[in-house]
């Protein structure tokens, strides 16, 4: 049986519990770090956002807290936390509204904690790639890596040098250097931001209510939600495996927060009372 035919409304609240704590809690932390970052010279997106286990920076809390902070106002956190608050009033009202505020608030931490595991499971397979590089450098490894990481003449003059002689000791060791530092820089990458747990929720709308049709920012042109979940999707897919250069996203945060929201819903479907 579908949720549509269980579901019995008994009112709407434009702005929900849950969805309400979620925008103060992220609100008050993005001021936090401003302050705490000018005042003190604390970097509290260091400290609370998400890092690779061999990070020395890393926390098990950061698993929870990263999907409360974002990027900083100088990093464009302005419009960071803008337009996911504005996704979780959006379709975590509507969800709230339509679960109630425990299940909502499961389904928002699962699918955020499950962005970070898909993300982190990422950059496990990453730095085990750059692995074999470093133990093996060579002149296309060498660019491959660092160009999707670093900009500078430095890169490709160092590029060059390899493939003149790539048999040369001093240069083959300043390579797999590079190479492991770039791997220290990896594991210390702070990921930050409710995109994880937005993402699920756009999936679960999207599954829920599959033909509402959706006006979005800058897009004003009617499309069902089904399709732009599909096409979202498809393109965090395409994003997360070209990894183009400057591009500082978490795409596989995003599939990560879309693939547990699918399966909770799934779960939920079969058996009403999971995680209840």
């Amino acid at each position: 049986m579908s949720y549509q035919q269980n579901y019995r409304p008994t009112g709407f609240s434009i702005l929900p519990p849950v969805v309400k704590n979620i925008l103060i809690i992220n609100g008050i932390l993005f001021l936090a770090t401003a302050a705490f970052g000018a005042r003190y010279n604390i970097d509290l997106n260091e400290r609370l956002g998400l890092h690779y286990p061999t990070s020395s920076k890393f926390e098990w809390y950061q698993f929870l807290t990263y999907m409360f902070m974002h990027a900083k106002i100088s990093e464009g956190g302005i419009m960071h936390i803008f337009f996911n608050m504005y996704a979780v009033w959006m379709f975590g009202s509507v969800l709230e509204n339509y679960w109630g505020p425990k299940r909502f608030l499961i389904f928002y931490i699962v699918t955020g904690l499950g962005a970070a595991l898909i993300q982190t499971l990422y950059t496990g397979y990453q730095i085990h790639a750059l692995d074999a590089v470093i133990a093996n450098p060579d002149a296309e490894g060498y660019l491959k890596w660092m160009s999707k990481y670093y900009t500078g003449t430095g890169i490709r003059e160092m590029f060059d040098e390899l493939k003149k002689i790539p048999q040369q000791n001093g240069i083959l060791t300043a390579a797999a250097n590079d190479l492991s530092k770039l791997r220290m820089d990896m594991a210390d990458i702070t990921t930050v931001g409710a995109s994880g747990a937005v993402f699920g929720l756009l999936l679960a709308f999207g599954m829920l209510f599959p033909n509402t049709e959706l006006m979005i920012l800058f897009f004003p042109i009617p499309i069902k939600a089904k399709i732009f979940v599909i096409i979202y999707g498809a393109v965090e897919l395409f994003s997360g495996v070209a990894q183009t250069q400057g591009d500082n996203i978490a795409h596989f945060a995003h599939l990560g927060g879309m693939l547990f929201g699918f399966v909770l819903i799934k779960l939920w479907q079969k058996n009403r009372k999971f995680f209840y």
